[in-house]
């Protein structure tokens, strides 16, 4: 079979994901040849090939001497036990992002120990994919043992020393069941975690105040843990931050978080008050953005609505955001396989139905309605009880 090329350093992941499950040989040239400050592959990018070779048998990946070019010929996805120490430049988040989606399809359930960093402002923290991620997942299982699905976090890790270690254990299907995800529904209560390492606990508690007094206007049944952590527990940096879960009558769940600035960042100190507010500011804009699947969880939902049994998926995003835009892209270059994509309508018992779509064309709240049908992907991995 021949090799798919593709140029450039941007999504890198969706590459390595959907070279991985079909099986397709894939040549990623220019990476970053005329970027000065960062040239070729960065140290990041190296470490998730890394954890893609331990969680595979017999996958081969080449990057030549300039560092410019990555040849991946992908094995079997294998899965088992794997302890994999992530690079600092780039949280824990960054490689779930690859785990959580490959992992239904290995022989043997993935049990994962990841060493690093847990909360940053550049990936979704753990915290936002254990709450968000995971049930997302559960929905295209069929029946299994709550158990055998999991996201821990043993101790929090933050830049730049990390110390961090997250537990992810998954599963294995022999298919992935289509999904009809239609009702948004309403909020019904937020929950969250200020945590707050190696600074004093007064801060989670500062960040907890300024939350609820936003959030209290709007709903009341509200209530934000806190966990401020000691000891081996707490990494190896201080930090502190505030991680927020909104969900919904009908099991839909939206995040917003924020993080304060690494130690050794330089500019202005971080304030508890500024990073509540900037945390639960993100909250609002998942929710108003809408959908029955969150921002960060797009691509993560179009992988599995693809590699479902060959059935109708439907689903409602909110506005696409430019990584789906380009996963969507990518899919149909692996796969063939087109989703269809419609506007969702407006209330036409609305009085201001044209203003309201004024609006909503000016800021980008429309809600996109997403169908596909599933490609019958089975997992040949699977060992045969």
């Amino acid at each position: 079979m021949d090799f798919l090329e593709f140029q450039g350093s941007n999504c890198l992941r969706q590459r390595i994901i959907l070279a991985t499950l079909t099986r397709r040989k894939i040549i990623i040239d220019q990476i970053r040849e005329r970027n000065s400050s960062s040239y070729g592959v960065q140290k990041y990018e190296i470490s998730l090939l890394k954890l893609i070779e331990k969680i595979t048998n017999g996958s081969s990946i080449l990057i030549d001497k300039n560092g410019t070019r990555i040849t991946y010929k992908p094995g079997i996805l294998y899965g088992g036990s794997v302890e994999h120490w992530c690079c600092l430049e780039r949280s824990i988040g960054y490689y779930l992002e690859v785990l959580i989606p490959l992992a239904p399809y290995c022989k043997t359930p993935i049990e994962a120990r990841l060493h690093g960093i847990t909360n940053d402002s550049i990936d979704p923290s753990v915290d936002a994919l254990r709450h968000s991620s995971i049930p997302l997942l559960r929905q295209f299982f069929s029946v299994f043992d709550e158990e055998q699905l999991e996201l821990k976090i043993i101790s929090r890790g933050l830049k730049p020393g990390g110390g961090g270690i997250v537990s992810f254990k998954s599963p294995i299907r022999k298919v992935l069941k289509p999904v009809h995800l239609m009702m948004p529904g309403k909020v019904k209560r937020i929950r969250g975690i200020a945590f707050a390492t190696r600074v004093s606990p007064q801060i989670a508690n500062r960040m907890v105040d300024t939350a609820k007094g936003m959030l209290l206007k709007f709903i009341p049944d509200i209530y934000i843990y806190t966990d401020h952590l000691k000891g081996k527990n707490s990494g190896k940096s201080p930090g502190f931050g505030l991680s927020l879960v909104a969900e919904t009558t009908e099991g839909v769940f939206y995040v917003g978080e924020a993080m304060s600035k690494p130690a050794e960042s330089g500019g202005d100190v971080s304030i508890p008050e500024d990073v509540a507010k900037l945390a639960t500011s993100n909250l609002f804009n998942d929710i108003y953005r809408g959908g029955t699947i969150n921002t960060i969880n797009q691509g993560m939902a179009a992988i599995f609505m693809a590699f479902t049994d060959r059935d109708l998926s439907k689903v409602i995003f909110g506005p696409l955001s430019p990584y789906t835009i380009q996963l969507l892209r990518h899919l149909q270059t692996f796969t063939s396989l087109t989703f269809k994509l419609e506007s969702e309508p407006l209330n036409n018992n609305s009085e201001n139905n044209e203003e309201q779509k004024d609006i909503m064309m000016k800021i980008g709240s429309k809600k996109i309605i997403a169908a596909c049908v599933g490609l019958g992907f089975k997992n040949l991995n699977k060992t045969v009880k």
